[in-house]
């Protein structure tokens, strides 16, 4: 017999972006998509009834730019705005940027030709997207792949560790910190639509593309992480989405590259690669985007991927899954689609197959023109069109773009990068650590502040860091703590003289550290090191008594082939912070307690990783800095504003937990804003982040914020209005 303890209500006041004031976040199930009020709701119907066929069907695409500064007086500004005032596209997804290289032979930094990415800048992101914005007659989704964070793509910004990271961690507040960390950022910058999290089962160590993108091999350990950070996304104000449906785990091909096939039974399908989306359909997920990978077992048509596909798409997820949102494509640019399919006719099958946006075409003006005229013939359906675009407006409405497209500037500084947030980084960094083995009981590194320390840096190849050059945060970091310490860069260009000074100077030293760099990175078709720095790292593990140590940066399969090695710690990442958090590690600093999301055969099962104490802690990051909500109502102050004193808190009421909520056992926070007036009273309140709004208990929450009393916040002495968020956290137990 169970007892059932009365429900209980929590309150936590907050003067800040909340973020790290989590509570019960994650206990409770998405709730369903709130109806839209009555003005949102007649726009959606009055903007769908006016529309043209051009209009609609130019919803239906979702070109590019380059966060980097535009001239409007440009040939790229012209181009930009053609496709939002002559094509009326109805999105627009952010890229970083972008340098040309030259096709020249005999030096490993340059590309074979082309370009090479780079990060963008938030700044220009914003003004960019904004001038597009008041260019459109009809508000733009704004889309990006934050994957790791908005610094992912955007300097200045926070990068996160990606997902098999954080799922070392086993921690689904983590998750849920980061994809709000990641949504508060991108809304900062005018990007409504995160195209995250990634919830393919990566069960495949030869998987060149997805990797350390997936939250692991385990379906339900994938489920739980992604959902998680699914909801820290829409926590933070943005739309999340699943990709890469049905899955893109199992194969050994990039599909930027070319066309891959899972061969795989329906009935394997249903058991590993099907329940992380059917999980995400039931958490509320905002979005799906599908992928350019052929299932036979899905759709029998000779290769036919599934993003082209109507069974797939149509008939699995909208008619078997119950998916009611938005369906992109990914990137129409992948060489599976644009090299075997002409730019016309692929975006005529994605959208017979069902997807509401036809995303990042070669040629958006030929899709344009194609999707038009199979309208026109009948061999796409009006009807599917007017669902299609009826969807977009809606999710437009519900994120308010119908109000207002537009975001200020002058605050994109104050909400991106900061203490509060690189705290939560810190945090994902050093908890994700996993040590593998440590058959010498090096770690944490037990020599004196004056050992001669050998540091290698082994990369994969030298070209193509698109976020910095490796071990730029390890070295310093490591100097910093063992004063002694020669640095040396090893790859696969490093010649056989070079390799036997090495080995010479392994023998002078009192310890090695070798950090190894392998990427997985869409058109490389790497993963791997070379056979000579393997050998080498090889060479320096047959000296027993010199203590080293192997720290693994990125694909953390290549742990595989160093079984030699006596002290493995894996990070699956490439970031300053997750170098700063391996020094630390060796330092003692921190604890080591990380599990492996995957397996890595023949080696270590699914869940293992070693623990150690930390022998030295140290605080990580600073106290995080306090920042205030810029509101909604005029004159209302900011902790920004010299001599601001903020508000206390003198009364509360607590809000009445509906019997309809308990019965559906309704679980979660709302967020709430509110003004708290000169006189202390509560002013305009709103909720800014939804719990409940069938059952009634967001509106329970408002009513009973506005029987609270507070101090009156002053400033330079005098009451003003002040901004305060609020959390309250409902709970059975």
């Amino acid at each position: 017999m169970t007892t059932r303890h009365p429900p209980a209500v929590v309150f936590s006041v907050s003067f800040c972006l909340a973020v790290l004031s989590l509570a019960a976040l994650l206990v409770a199930a998405s709730p369903a998509k709130p109806a839209l009020d009555k003005v949102a709701e007649k726009w959606v119907q009055d903007t769908l009834k006016k529309m043209t066929l051009d209009e609609k069907v130019g919803q239906l695409l979702a070109p590019s730019i380059d966060a980097m500064v535009t001239s409007t007086d440009s040939d790229t500004w012209e181009k930009k705005l053609h496709l939002v005032r002559d094509l009326k596209v109805g999105a627009i997804h952010v890229f970083g940027g972008s340098e040309p290289m030259p096709a020249a032979l005999l030096n490993p930094n340059y590309p074979s030709g082309g370009s090479v990415g780079r990060k963008g800048d938030p700044l220009a992101a914003a003004t960019f997207l904004n001038r597009l914005q008041q260019a459109s007659a009809i508000p733009l989704l704004t889309t990006a792949d934050f994957e790791g964070g908005a610094g992912y793509i955007l300097n200045g910004t926070t990068r996160l560790p990606r997902a098999m990271a954080i799922a070392a961690t086993r921690d689904p507040q983590l998750a849920f910190k980061a994809g709000q960390v990641s949504a508060i950022e991108a809304r900062a910058v005018g990007v409504t639509v995160d195209f995250y999290p990634i919830f393919d089962v990566n069960n495949n160590p030869r998987n060149p593309i997805i990797n350390i993108r997936s939250f692991g091999e385990d379906v339900g350990l994938v489920s739980e992480m992604a959902t998680a950070y699914m909801r820290g996304i829409q926590a933070g104000g943005a739309l999340a989405t699943a990709k890469h449906f049905p899955g893109h785990g199992d194969t050994n091909v990039d599909t930027h590259l070319g066309l891959a096939v899972i061969e795989h039974p329906r009935e394997r399908l249903d058991k590993v690669e099907l329940p992380p989306f059917r999980a995400a359909v039931d958490a509320g997920i905002d979005a799906f985007m599908s992928t350019h990978i052929v299932l036979p077992a899905l759709d029998p048509t000779p290769g036919l991927p599934a993003t082209l596909s109507r069974p797939i798409l149509t008939g699995l997820l909208r008619g078997e899954m119950k998916f009611n949102g938005l369906i992109f494509t990914d990137s129409m640019s992948m060489y599976a689609i644009s090299k075997n399919f002409g730019n016309d006719k692929a975006a005529v099958m994605a959208v017979k197959a069902g997807v509401d946006f036809v995303l990042h075409s070669p040629d958006d003006d030929a899709a344009f023109k194609a999707i038009k005229a199979a309208v026109e013939s009948g061999e796409i359906s009006r009807d599917q069109v007017d669902q299609s675009v009826e969807r977009i407006l809606r999710v437009k409405a519900r994120l308010g773009l119908h109000r207002s497209r537009i975001v200020d500037v002058n605050e994109v500084e104050t909400k991106i990068g900061g203490r509060a947030h690189e705290a939560v980084n810190a945090e994902i960094c050093e908890r994700a650590l996993t040590l593998l083995k440590d058959e010498r009981n090096q770690v944490p590194l037990k020599v004196g502040k004056d050992a001669n320390i050998l540091y290698l840096s082994v990369i994969d190849y030298p070209s193509g860091w698109r976020e910095g050059v490796p071990s730029r945060t390890f070295i310093p970091a490591l100097k910093k703590r063992w004063p002694n310490v020669t640095a040396l860069e090893i790859s696969d260009k490093t010649t056989p003289s070079e390799l036997d000074m090495v080995k010479v100077l392994v023998r002078r030293a009192d310890a090695v550290v070798a950090s190894v760099f392998v990427r997985i990175a869409s058109y490389s078709g790497r993963m791997d090191l070379s056979p000579q720095a393997v050998s080498l790292l090889e060479s320096v593990a047959n000296d027993q008594q010199k203590p080293f140590v192997t720290v693994i940066f990125g694909n953390p399969y290549t742990a595989m082939a160093l079984p030699k090695l006596p002290a493995q710690l894996l990070t699956y990442e490439f970031t300053d912070a997750m170098e700063t958090a391996a020094v630390r590690a060796l330092a003692g600093e921190v604890a080591i307690g990380g599990k492996l999301p995957i397996t890595l055969p023949g080696m270590y099962p699914f869940g293992h990783g070693l623990t150690r104490a930390a022998t030295n802690p140290v605080p990580a990051v600073p106290a995080p800095s306090v920042q205030v909500p810029s509101g909604f109502a005029p004159g209302v102050a900011r902790s920004k504003a010299p001599g601001v004193v903020m508000p206390k808190v003198i009364r509360e009421s607590k809000p009445r937990y509906t019997r309809e909520a308990m019965e559906a056992k309704i679980e979660g926070t709302v967020l709430l804003e509110c003004v708290v007036q000169a006189d202390g009273a509560v002013g305009e309140t709103r909720v800014v982040r939804s719990l409940d709004t069938q059952h009634g208990l967001d509106d329970e929450a408002v009513k009973a914020l506005k029987q609270w009393r507070f101090s009156p916040g002053t400033k330079d002495g005098k009451p003003v209005p002040v901004v305060v968020e609020l959390e309250m956290t409902f709970t059975l137990r």
